[in-house]
């Protein structure tokens, strides 16, 4: 068969082939991207309505409005003079304008819609309450300010519980039935205590009784000089909180990942592997840990984006001033712009980290098929 035979043969099939795989890739890419857009489109619609609990938070900010403009125009000495009738038409003309300016008199679903569009634009805008460290209302910059607190805790906390408990595991599970793994069975229902009221025992046990380390905060006060006394001082006060988020969750994610391990090394490849005469180490990191790498690099990834929502109650009662204490106050005073602004970044997060894994579990695994192709 000469050359320019097996040209015309075989490369316009091949070409065909890769033109075939790169145009199911790009429609399962656009279907995946359409789908989760329009998740997260439901989710924020949802989360809007409920912060404005039905538009009934509207109504109360409409009865704050009154009560505040008509005590700041009867208190007012300029006005006391003023002709009752008068007095009433200036009332209610000034609720009326900030009630416009608020755009409180357009429909629900009108406001509604109009506060998702910005949301899902990032366009955060203002809150109604609450105010960041230098007074601004800007979503953004309240968000931004709280950010990197809880990015340290919980990362500090989640990255510990990940890791160790995932080691962990893997050893138990090549040791079925020993003391330890008995012990972790056994302390496993003790991860059914919220991670706060650990944090009240540790708050107890270390700082009021002990003594050796802080209530709460981030820091020392007075602020220490030195970089090195800084840091020194913000992990100190951080040991009790991530103590307590880590040992809320640390023997069941040891006991569920060694259930998860045992699973991989009943196979009929394991025993193979262990009759070849193979170190338990090889065996361990080959046949059992690499295929279970899908389901490690999803729960790793959901975890990452975790870390940024933050812990409510714990930060809650250490003090600590991360995102989790924002949401707590938003929730508190129905400051929906803030409560929607740190749902719809955990949305974006949420859908770009399922969009990327299913191509990262193409790359782990030879096994998946991007877009349900098959060879």
């Amino acid at each position: 068969m000469g050359i320019s035979t097996w040209i015309e043969k075989y490369k316009p099939q091949r070409l065909l082939n890769k033109n075939t795989a790169f145009g199911r890739l790009m429609r399962y890419s656009a279907v995946k991207l359409v789908s989760l857009f329009v998740t997260v489109v439901i989710g924020i619609f949802l989360t809007i309505m409920i912060a404005n609990m039905g538009g009934y938070v509207d109504e109360m900010m409409k009865a704050e409005i009154r009560d505040r403009i008509t005590i700041q125009v009867q208190m007012n000495p300029a006005f006391k003079q003023l002709d009752p009738q008068l007095k009433n038409e200036l009332i209610a003309e000034r609720i009326q304008n900030e009630v416009e300016r608020l755009d409180l008199d357009q429909p629900l679903i009108v406001r509604t819609l109009r506060f998702m569009k910005n949301a899902l634009t990032l366009r955060l805008g203002r809150s109604q309450s609450m105010t960041a460290d230098d007074g601004s209302r800007n979503v953004r910059q309240i968000i931004l300010q709280r950010l990197p607190y809880t990015l340290l805790l919980m990362g500090t906390a989640e990255l510990i519980l990940f890791f160790s408990t995932l080691l962990l595991a893997l050893a138990l599970s090549m040791h079925y039935g020993s003391f330890w793994d008995k012990v972790i069975i056994t302390l496993s229902p003790s991860s059914a205590i919220p991670a706060w009221f650990y944090g009240i025992f540790l708050i107890l046990l270390f700082a009021s009784v002990l003594k050796i380390l802080p209530f709460g905060g981030v820091i020392d006060a007075p602020v220490p000089d030195s970089f090195i006394e800084r840091a020194l001082s913000v992990l100190k006060h951080m040991i009790l909180p991530a103590s307590s988020l880590i040992l809320s969750s640390f023997f069941i994610s040891i006991y569920d990942w060694r259930t998860f391990f045992l699973i991989y090394s009943s196979e009929d490849y394991v025993d193979m592997a262990k009759a070849k005469g193979l170190e338990p180490r090889n065996v361990q990191r080959r046949y059992v840990l690499r295929p279970t790498l899908p389901t490690i690099i999803t729960s790793f990834a959901l975890l990452l984006i975790t870390i940024w929502t933050g812990a409510i109650i714990t930060e809650t009662v250490f003090n600590w001033p991360g995102l989790g204490v924002v949401t707590y106050k938003a929730i508190g005073l129905y400051d929906t712009p803030v409560i929607v602004g740190t749902t719809i970044i955990y949305a974006y997060l949420l859908a770009m980290t399922v969009f990327l894994l299913d191509f990262v579990y193409a790359i782990v695994d030879p096994r998946v098929k991007i877009g349900g192709e098959s060879h």
